[in-house]
C-alpha cells in the first residue's frame, strides 16, 4: 500500500450573490463636468491659456528692456478693436442660450443659436481683418511689431478654431446627426467660446490701452 500525499480538505462555501450591471442602461453622453470631452476642453484651454501668458510675459519683458514703448510707431487705432470687444461681450448671451437649449435638447432653438453664433464668428473675423490694417507696424519691423502680431495672431487662431467647430456643429444639427451626443458637443463648444472671450480682454487692454497709459 503506497502512501498517498496528504491534501488539505477544502470546504466549499456558497458564492456570494453576484451583482450584474447592464451597461446598456447607462447614458452614452453627459453634460458639463460629467462629460470626458468637457474635461478635455478644460485641459486644452489651460494649455492655451499658458501660451497666452507666456506671450504676454514676452510683451512686458520687451517693455522693460526698451523703456520707450511702443517702438517707432503710435499705438494701434481703437475703432476696430473696440468694436471687436463689444461684439465679443454681446456674443456671451447667445452663447449661453446655445448651451442652455443644448442641455434641454431643444433642437429648433439649438439650431437657431448655433446659426447666430456662426454669424457672430464670421462678423468678428471680418472685424479682426480690419483690425490688422490699423496696427501701424509690420510684424517684421521690430520687436514691438513682432509681439503685437503674435498676440493678435494667437487669438485669431483660437477664433478660427471655435468658428470652424461651430459651423461644423451647426451643419450637423441640420442633418440626421442632430441628436444625442451632438447636444453635449454644443455645451463644450460654448465653454470654449467663453475661453476665447476671456483670453481677449487682457490682450485688448495690453495692446490698445497700455501704450497709451505708459
Amino acid at each position: 500500500m503506497t502512501d498517498a500525499p496528504l491534501r488539505p480538505r477544502i470546504e466549499s462555501a456558497p458564492l456570494p450573490h453576484r451583482i450584474v450591471l447592464n451597461a446598456r442602461s447607462m447614458p452614452s453622453y453627459a453634460y458639463s463636468h460629467r462629460s470626458p470631452i468637457w474635461w478635455g476642453t478644460v485641459g486644452f484651454a489651460a494649455a492655451e491659456g499658458m501660451g497666452f501668458a507666456l506671450a504676454i510675459g514676452v510683451y512686458f519683458y520687451l517693455v522693460f528692456i526698451n523703456g520707450n514703448w511702443p517702438l517707432s510707431a503710435p499705438p494701434p487705432d481703437l475703432l476696430w478693436s473696440s468694436l471687436f470687444t463689444i461684439v465679443m461681450l454681446v456674443s456671451a448671451w447667445p452663447n449661453a442660450r446655445a448651451k442652455r437649449d443644448g442641455e434641454r435638447e431643444d433642437l429648433p432653438s439649438t439650431r437657431r443659436n448655433l446659426v447666430i453664433m456662426s454669424l457672430v464668428g464670421l462678423v468678428l473675423l471680418v472685424i479682426r481683418i480690419m483690425e490688422f490694417t490699423v496696427l501701424h507696424v509690420r510684424w517684421d519691423q521690430n520687436a514691438y511689431g513682432s509681439i503685437l502680431w503674435v498676440l493678435l495672431g494667437l487669438h485669431t487662431l483660437h477664433l478660427l478654431t471655435d468658428l470652424g467647430d461651430t459651423i461644423v456643429l451647426t451643419v450637423l444639427m441640420f442633418t440626421r446627426h442632430g441628436h444625442g451626443k451632438r447636444f453635449s458637443d454644443v455645451g463644450d463648444n460654448a465653454f470654449y467660446w467663453y475661453f476665447v472671450i476671456a483670453s481677449w480682454l487682457p490682450i485688448y487692454l495690453i495692446i490698445y490701452w497700455f501704450p497709451r497709459w505708459w
